[in-house]
């Protein structure tokens, strides 16, 4: 039996995502998760194979959840669900320990696929996905200025971009206003862009947004 976490802030989505894979044989749900920190209180007290962890939850990033994940339930396989079109997140979830990646919008059967493929110890991706990450990096080796970017500063540009002030972002990062104020700096520089303005413009044309 194949034991399941959910975690994301959604109640819709959590019952979804329960009774989609609660009807996959072999599947159970152990337990659900709104928050980052409610995800490793449910993990300390009952054991689950596989988590399937929203992009976006409260009270961390993606990619601090996925380290801490790995750091305290190293077992524990995690796949990586998504509003956000693939390319975006996939790559740094699988560098922080993902074991794969799919977007809200594909089937149930695809996404109860993945949660045996990924229990079994091995990688999902969906044929989408496969095909953008063969397309990531063009024969000359070029790429999107985002994905230059460290995780740290990926997250600073998805919030100032959303239109977050210096220090609501600090707040949300749990950095201070000062480090976000060198952070953005540096974004304007390492990008080539002039100003906030030009940042704003960026995440919305590459649909980089961070939910509030």
């Amino acid at each position: 039996m194949i034991r399941v976490a959910i975690a994301d802030d959604h109640p819709i989505v959590r019952e979804g995502l329960r009774r989609i894979a609660s009807e996959g044989a072999g599947i159970s749900v152990t337990g659900e998760a709104s928050t980052a920190a409610e995800l490793f209180r449910l993990l300390a007290g009952s054991a689950a194979d596989v988590v399937l962890l929203d992009v976006s939850m409260p009270g961390s990033t993606l990619i601090e959840t996925l380290n801490q994940l790995k750091l305290k339930h190293p077992s524990v396989k995690v796949l990586v669900l998504s509003v956000h079109p693939e390319d975006q997140w996939a790559m740094r979830a699988f560098r922080a320990g993902a074991a794969g990646y799919l977007t809200k919008d594909h089937s149930p059967e695809e996404l109860v696929e993945a949660v045996r493929r990924v229990a079994r110890g091995g990688k999902y991706v969906s044929a989408t996905l496969a095909e953008k990450l063969a397309g990531l990096v063009d024969s000359s080796g070029s790429q999107a200025a985002h994905e230059r970017l460290s995780n740290r500063e990926f997250e600073v540009l998805r919030a100032l971009g959303s239109g977050m002030a210096v220090k609501d972002v600090a707040e949300q990062l749990n950095l201070s206003a000062k480090t976000v104020s060198t952070y953005r700096a540096r974004l304007l520089e390492k990008m080539g862009l002039g100003s906030k303005a030009d940042l704003v413009r960026y995440v919305v044309e590459h649909e980089l947004f961070r939910p509030r």
